[in-house]
């Protein structure tokens, strides 16, 4: 599941930033191979205790920075391409953004509207913007998405309630902008799979400049903030009040941080999730697979040790 849920995140990122099709889903590709082996190299990144990485020689001959250097070119020159294509589709058409809301049905990517936007930012900014896009979209709503259908599948009254929900919203169509809004317990069943709150500690100095990190993990899961933090309880947030975020909440609950570094893709992730999950849900059934031992890893984010098997079948 998490290699089905990771291949579809790609998908609808490659489409909305660039209106490219990586088609992971069903097909193979150079590019798809090198854009998975960037993102596995920068986890790794993430949680190398020396960056040896950083000195040039080194990259050189060590293999596996080697292969992470050819990848990365390989999407660089995509990303380029695709950039230079529609610079001139938008000069040829002199394409410009006046209005509020802009709105182009023939191509809807984010990479469209920042050229018809006419900003002055060089090629290699845009790429290297897009690329961090890239990474930060993909494997995060990946990985929420296998933990949820997880979660949903070890509690059978909440899969229950989230597929009521599924059939009585969209009853039998797809799911439209305007019934997002109406998936109130699909939402929480998102949102709880990243929870996180933050208190900080008392009678301890943090000297100016110094680092501090937040367990996000830990905090989530810590009775001293959350009632019965251990179990999945969706309700734990009111279905009729407003989505959970770091301010109504008083920063207990900071799924995506909070303050002027917050994610700035926030809305997208929970968008593109909660669209996926009440697809998913309206169409099929799942099954743990039995006799699988369930373990998590850390990296950039949270993934299954050895994969998350299930029986699907058709509702």
């Amino acid at each position: 599941m998490e290699e089905k849920f990771s291949q579809l995140t790609l998908d609808v990122i490659g489409l909305s930033l660039f209106n490219y099709n990586f088609d992971s889903l069903t097909t193979d590709s150079p590019v798809i191979e090198a854009v998975y082996t960037a993102l596995k190299e920068a986890e790794l990144r993430s949680t190398d205790i020396l960056p040896y990485w950083k000195i040039d020689a080194l990259c050189k001959i060590v293999p596996r920075q080697v292969k992470a250097e050819k990848a990365v070119t390989l999407i660089r020159e995509t990303v380029e391409d695709l950039i230079a294509k529609c610079k001139e589709i938008v000069e040829r058409e002199g394409e410009r953004i006046n209005d509020e809301e802009y709105v182009n049905d023939a191509d809807p990517s984010i990479l469209r509207f920042l050229l018809a936007s006419r900003e002055e930012v060089s090629s290699v900014q845009l790429r290297d913007d897009l690329l961090s896009m890239l990474v930060a979209g993909h494997e995060t709503t990946g990985s929420v998405l296998t933990w949820t259908i997880y979660l949903l599948s070890k509690n059978p009254s909440a899969l229950a309630k989230a597929q009521e929900e599924v059939d009585r919203v969209l009853a039998g169509r797809n799911p439209a902008y305007e019934d997002i809004k109406e998936l109130k317990y699909i939402t929480r069943c998102i949102l709880l799979r990243a929870q996180v709150p933050d208190i900080l500690p008392g009678n301890y100095k943090v000297n100016s400049g110094q680092d501090i990190m937040i367990s996000v993990y830990n905090v989530h899961r810590s009775s001293a903030v959350w009632e019965k933090a251990e179990e999945f309880l969706p309700e734990r947030f009111e279905l009729e009040g407003a989505i959970p975020n770091e301010t109504n909440t008083d920063f207990k609950f900071i799924p995506f941080s909070g303050g002027p570094r917050k994610c700035v893709g926030d809305q997208f992730a929970l968008m593109e999730a909660i669209v996926a999950l009440a697809v998913f849900l309206q169409r099929l059934n799942v099954e743990l697979v039995p006799d699988q031992t369930i373990s998590m890893t850390t990296g950039a984010t949270i993934h299954t040790t050895n994969g998350l098997y299930m029986k699907v079948s058709r509702r």
